[in-house]
């Protein structure tokens, strides 16, 4: 990895960029993913890390948007629950956000930014059947459209 003062620089330049991107898709969803993923340690909070991958699964491997991964975290979020314990691997990606910063604004840094959510997702890669059964468990179903437009539903105990 980078200095860590020059990639807390980046990843703040990259929210920033995020946030003003004005794109349906939130993408700064993503970004808040990746970086919490990337950079979590023994002291990080199980649903910190949980939602962090569970935003990088439903992006990287489902393809759903990050306001829809959003508002999984949302839905999730409204209970109480006991998160997993979750592998953190030594290799955290071969991407950070310094080298997504790297990329000229606009669709270029668009798709380094999916790519570098492939590249913490990969790292994370033993955690995905954990990450898969607590989608299954709260009831988190892929590929049918709500009365929202999401492709992502919640049973009524969930919201």
């Amino acid at each position: 990895m980078t200095d860590p003062c020059a990639e807390q620089a980046a990843f703040q330049e990259l929210c920033a960029y995020t946030l003003t991107h004005g794109d349906p898709f939130f993408i700064h969803q993503l970004v808040v993913d990746a970086w919490a993923a990337q950079h979590a340690d023994g002291q990080t909070k199980p649903i910190a890390l949980t939602f962090a991958l569970l935003g990088l699964y439903l992006a990287v491997e489902q393809g759903v948007t990050g306001r829809q991964v959003q508002r999984a975290h949302m839905q999730l979020g409204r209970k109480k629950h006991q998160w997993p314990g979750l592998v953190l691997p030594d290799d955290r990606g071969s991407m950070t956000a310094a080298d997504v910063m790297q990329a000229p604004a606009g669709p270029d840094r668009d798709r380094a930014i999916h790519d570098w959510c492939a590249s913490v997702w990969t790292a994370f890669g033993r955690n995905r059947e954990t990450i898969v059964n607590v989608l299954n468990d709260h009831g988190v179903r892929l590929g049918q459209t709500t009365t929202t437009g999401d492709e992502l539903s919640f049973p009524e105990s969930t919201a």
